[in-house]
């Protein structure tokens, strides 16, 4: 197996001129992705109806086809049902802002498990919970709404998809269509959700709105402990996509809060369209991209920074790489017709793109040497969604989700 028989792909790699491996992970960083947070977090959704661990998929063709030792993919198409790993994030900041709510108005504490209760879920009917969404987190938060009897309303901007929006209507979701990108989407719902007396259940965090954001990263943070412990050695490298920075901040932190200083190279990667933490990093600050973002990597389509992302981000990071849109779409076909032995593996086109930033790096002299690759490194990908819009996979992958998965069954 060599490495011709990858697609050729190309990436845009930056080293960060702000890391610092030796930055000891701190006590603010901690407030905000922490290992209490995480045992809490651990707690609650384990006790939901239908929690399962995801499967971490070994693809031994595909390493020796990149130069490199290992290669684990955490799928995550499968969680809750909703095919996203945003099912951790949204659903559960709904119920933690509805335990607080609740909690303060009859005096006692309170766990996601006395919202299931008549009583409570009586109560919750009286509160309604809002975002704005590419897609993902608005089924999510939407789901969390259902589950726990509480209204909702999401927003989503021009170019979301209508299979996308009936995903989340069919959680029982009003959802409002907006003109404009997805930050315009975010404050307008901001802005109702003030006129109205909505709660924001955002993943993007700004300044005087951090709370809820951070209780979905610290949700997202169960994925990465599922993955340390199914990992049979410690990663050398690890690739995560990033829209806002949410995930990217959960997974980084993770690593930081235990590796201390010889925690896992990390690389951050976005579409050429909407790359915000690349130019932030590039300025030194926190830099918006504006006009449309129009990239096929929906759930990455977002044009301003999570001020909490960022505080994790902006030093743990090593490296940033930038994908076209056609380097993350021959990623989705490359897993749904995998090398060798490899599982096969439904990925929707928000879910490659630290996968596509990979394959391109080994291609590249320049960027293996960027990012430290060689033929030890063992690479860790965290693969966020399956085919949340069926019919634009199949027009991407050239084969419907249904018959990629029944190909993945057969050679389980």
């Amino acid at each position: 197996m060599t490495a011709s028989v990858l697609p050729s792909l190309t990436v845009e790699c930056l080293a960060n001129p702000a890391a610092n491996r030796m930055t000891p992970y701190g006590a603010r960083r901690s407030e905000i992705l922490g290992a209490d947070a995480l045992a809490l977090a651990q707690r609650e959704l384990t006790q939901w109806q239908g929690y399962a661990v995801t499967p971490l998929h070994s693809l031994p063709a595909l390493a020796q086809a990149m130069g490199v030792a290992s290669v684990h993919y955490k799928d995550e198409g499968s969680r809750f049902g909703l095919g996203s790993f945003k099912a951790l994030g949204g659903a559960y900041a709904v119920a933690r802002l509805l335990c607080r709510e609740l909690g303060a108005q009859l005096g006692r504490t309170l766990t996601t498990q006395d919202l299931l209760t008549p009583e409570l879920r009586a109560l919750c009917g009286g509160i309604t919970v809002t975002c704005a969404t590419d897609g993902n987190h608005g089924r999510s938060v939407a789901w969390g709404a259902q589950l726990f009897g509480c209204q909702c309303v999401i927003y989503i901007h021009a170019t979301v998809s209508e299979g996308r929006k009936e995903a989340i209507a069919q959680y029982g979701a009003q959802v409002v269509r907006t003109a404009g990108n997805y930050d315009d989407a975010v404050r307008q719902a901001d802005l109702d959700a003030k006129q109205y007396g909505r709660f924001v259940i955002s993943d993007t965090s700004y300044p005087g709105y951090m709370e809820v954001p951070r209780d979905v990263m610290q949700g997202y943070q169960l994925m990465v402990e599922e993955a340390a412990q199914q990992l049979p050695e410690r990663p050398t490298h690890i690739f995560v996509q990033a829209g806002v920075g949410g995930l990217a901040a959960a997974v980084c932190g993770y690593f930081w809060e235990r590796d201390a200083g010889d925690r896992p190279i990390y690389v951050v990667v976005e579409p050429d369209k909407a790359d915000c933490l690349t130019q932030s990093a590039k300025a030194g600050q926190l830099t918006a991209v504006t006009g449309d973002i129009d990239t096929l990597m929906a759930g990455l389509a977002c044009g301003e920074v999570s001020h909490l992302a960022w505080e994790i981000l902006e030093k743990g990071t090593d490296a940033f790489c930038v994908i076209p849109d056609d380097a993350a779409v021959a990623a989705m076909r490359l897993l749904a017709h995998p090398l060798g032995n490899d599982p096969v593996i439904v990925a929707g086109e928000s879910a490659v793109a630290g996968v596509a930033a990979a394959i391109a790096a080994s291609q590249s002299d320049a960027a293996r040497q960027t990012l430290g690759l060689n033929a030890d490194s063992r690479i860790l990908f965290f693969g966020s969604e399956a085919a949340t819009d069926p019919a634009l996979y199949e027009q991407l992958v050239g084969e419907s989700a249904e018959a990629v998965a029944a190909r993945a069954k057969e050679r389980a």
